[in-house]
């Protein structure tokens, strides 16, 4: 049996973290900081690597029990950006005035940190009946391809199996404890590509513009919303990213031109039907303009919802008891790691303030790292009392 280990301290943990280099996909150490916690603890803890993106799966208590609560997050953070634009290292985790900085103190270091230690605290001093499984990967912030979805194939694989996870990403937008996300919005992108017929721009009769074609595309599918939201989603949103044909001259119009939008889409659509209504549009305008039209979609996750019911009632009232805020359940917001957990298990979201992930000068409010791994603990003790 493992020595018990003294409470661990989440903030000393974030910052550890922190000053581990995790640039997606460099796993820089921070995976290797929480496997010799946590083994040190009683967890059995396996490297689940794949195509080169860390990962890492560590289980307190037996597996195949008929009760495994489960923790998701991620030690990858995006890139730093301009370094010189930051007042503190982005690395160095320095303290200043209450708060810490450095790449990933948001987005999710901390909520690792803090799930951690909740857990290594919890099965230290009341060893549940039942099992306890960290899911962690170091792919989240780049294409999720082997991350979050190589530890669900791989427990998949070996009988493991979580009957509910929460994911420790930032919820709140303004203030710890306002809000919890129970599903997320399906995202996809679809690239268009306009060929035509390349002519001077004097005599356009003798040409097929593809750039004209794409701009009558562009606002049909602006033309109309996509709905009007439904009980738990927000409408859903058709955004034009991209516009293009890379032509340097201003008299000739050119063969070939491009475009993108970007969708994200509630649960009254599928990445499949939005497929389709993307075509069909294409399809109408190139009959109509003789611009040949090809279409490429990119669908990196459907929406899903966990409906409100025991799981979602007792992390509210773990974050209102630790709080004094009762989180209004949510929809918003971006996509993460959850779209993979719901294939697998019921999943809720609930972590720190978010406001400044993927920003210069990232930080969190030291305080709330504290309070962080408070309600995570608060959630294990009513989960298996």
């Amino acid at each position: 049996m493992p020595d018990t280990v003294p409470p661990v301290d989440p903030v000393a943990l974030t910052a550890e973290l922190v000053r581990c280099p995790s640039v997606t996909p460099t796993e820089g150490g921070a995976l290797q900081v929480l496997e010799r916690l946590l083994s040190g603890a009683g967890f059995d803890c396996t490297r689940v690597d794949r195509s080169g993106v860390p990962n890492l799966f560590a289980r307190w208590g037996k597996r195949g029990a008929n009760r495994s609560f489960g923790f998701n997050g991620h030690t990858d953070v995006v890139p730093v950006g301009d370094a010189a634009a930051w007042t503190q290292d982005p690395f160095g985790a320095a303290v200043v005035e209450g708060w810490m900085y450095g790449r990933g103190t948001t987005d999710m270091k901390s909520g690792v940190a803090a799930f951690a230690a909740a857990a290594v605290d919890f099965v230290q001093a009341t060893p549940p009946d039942g099992a306890v499984i960290l899911a962690i990967t170091g792919d989240e912030e780049g294409d999720a391809q082997d991350g979050t979805l190589a530890l669900l194939d791989w427990m998949a694989a070996q009988g493991e199996r979580m009957t509910h996870c929460l994911v420790g990403e930032p919820t709140c937008p303004r203030t710890m404890g306002e809000m919890m996300k129970i599903g997320r919005r399906g995202s996809m992108t679809c690239w268009f590509t306009a060929e035509g017929v390349q002519g001077h721009s004097a005599y356009p009769h003798r040409a097929k513009n593809p750039m004209s074609a794409l701009v009558k595309l562009l606002a049909r599918l602006e033309e109309k919303p996509l709905d009007q939201g439904s009980d738990h989603f927000d409408a859903s949103t058709l955004a034009i990213t991209t516009i293009d044909c890379g032509n340097p001259a201003n008299n000739v119009i050119p063969a070939r031109g491009t475009a993108t939008v970007n969708i994200r889409f509630n649960e009254l659509h599928s990445g499949a039907s939005l497929s389709d209504w993307l075509r069909g549009h294409a399809d109408a305008v190139q009959e109509e303009t003789g611009v040949r039209i090809g279409t490429r979609f990119q669908i990196s996750g459907e929406s899903f919802l966990t409906p409100p019911g025991e799981f979602s009632a007792l992390v509210r009232r773990a974050v209102q008891a630790e709080t004094g805020v009762e989180p209004v359940y949510s929809t918003s917001g971006g996509t993460s790691d959850a779209r993979f957990v719901k294939d697998h298990c019921p999943v809720v979201e609930f972590g720190l303030v978010g406001r400044t992930m993927h920003q210069v000068d990232e930080r969190v409010e030291v305080a709330q790292i504290g309070q962080l791994k408070a309600i995570y603990a608060r959630i294990l003790r009513e989960y298996f009392a």
